[in-house]
C-alpha cells in the first residue's frame, strides 16, 4: 500500500486550497507560523527580473474561499464590471456592496527560509502594510538591493498572535538584518534556488468569465431564510440586481 498516494487521494476529495491539495500549498506556498520567529530570504524572481512581488488581486467569499480576478490576466471580469457599475449609482445601498465586491489585493515574494533551504524557493503572501515596509527598506540606499544573491539581507519575519494583541487578526513585523550574506553557501545551490521557480500566477485556479459570474449571481442571489425575513421586515425599495445582471452581460 501507498501511503503517499492515499494522502494526495485525500487532498483531493477535501479539495483544500482553492482547488489545489494540501501537499502542492505546501511545496509551493510558505506561512510564517503564528507565534513565532521566522528569517528567511527574498530571491530574485525568475519571472519578473525587475521586481520580486507580484501584486494579485482576489475575490474572498464570493462562492468560493477565493477566486483569482481575471484582472490580472488583462481579461474581461465580471464581478468587477458589476462592481464598477454599481459604484457609479448615487445608491448607497449599491455602494456599499459594490466596495464588499471589489477584489483585493494580496503579495506574493519568492523567498528561501532558512533551515529549510531543501525544500527550495516557495512564495510567501502578505498584505499591504508589511509590502510598503519591504520596499520602503529596498528604497534606502543604506540597505541596497537586499535580494542580491551575493550581498543580499535576510528579513526576520514574527507573527503575533491576535490574542497577545487584542486586535482582529494576527499582526506580522518585519526587520531586515543589518549583516549582508549570500542566498546560499556555493554556487551550485544558488543556481538551483534562482532557476527552480513556478510562475506565481500559474498556482491558482483561473475561472472562465462564465464560471464567474455564476459565481456572482449566486452570491447575490438571497437564501429562503434571508427572503423570509425580508418578506416580514416594512417594504422598502431594493436595488434590482438580476436586471442590473442582465443590462451589463445580456
Amino acid at each position: 500500500m501507498n501511503l503517499d498516494e492515499i494522502r494526495k487521494r485525500m487532498d483531493r476529495l477535501q479539495n483544500k486550497s482553492n482547488g489545489k491539495s494540501t501537499s502542492d500549498y505546501k511545496t509551493n506556498f510558505w506561512k510564517p507560523p503564528s507565534g513565532e520567529k521566522s528569517v528567511v530570504r527574498i530571491a530574485p524572481y525568475k519571472h519578473n527580473k525587475d521586481i520580486p512581488f507580484t501584486e494579485l488581486y482576489f475575490y474572498f467569499g464570493i462562492d468560493k474561499p477565493r477566486m483569482i480576478s481575471l484582472s490580472n490576466f488583462d481579461e474581461s471580469d465580471p464581478i468587477l464590471e458589476f462592481a464598477s457599475q454599481l459604484r457609479k449609482s448615487n445608491d448607497p445601498e449599491n455602494i456599499t456592496l459594490a466596495k464588499k465586491l471589489y477584489p483585493k489585493m494580496r503579495i506574493f515574494a519568492p523567498v528561501v527560509v532558512r533551515g529549510e533551504e531543501d525544500k527550495g524557493v516557495r512564495f510567501w503572501e502578505f498584505g499591504k502594510t508589511v509590502y510598503q515596509e519591504l520596499l520602503g527598506v529596498m528604497m534606502d540606499e543604506d540597505y541596497g538591493d537586499i535580494t542580491d544573491i551575493a550581498q543580499g539581507r535576510d528579513i526576520t519575519i514574527e507573527v503575533i498572535p491576535a490574542k497577545e494583541t487584542g486586535k482582529m487578526y494576527d499582526t506580522t513585523t518585519v526587520r531586515v538584518k543589518p549583516v549582508q550574506s549570500p542566498l546560499a553557501d556555493n554556487a551550485e545551490t544558488i543556481e538551483l534556488l534562482l532557476e527552480n521557480q513556478k510562475n506565481i500566477t500559474e498556482l491558482f485556479n483561473k475561472y472562465s468569465f462564465d464560471e464567474m459570474k455564476e459565481s456572482l449571481q449566486k452570491y447575490l442571489q438571497p437564501s429562503e431564510e434571508q427572503e423570509t425575513v425580508e418578506a416580514t421586515s416594512p417594504v422598502k425599495e431594493k436595488v434590482d440586481l438580476d436586471s442590473k445582471i442582465d443590462d451589463l452581460f445580456g
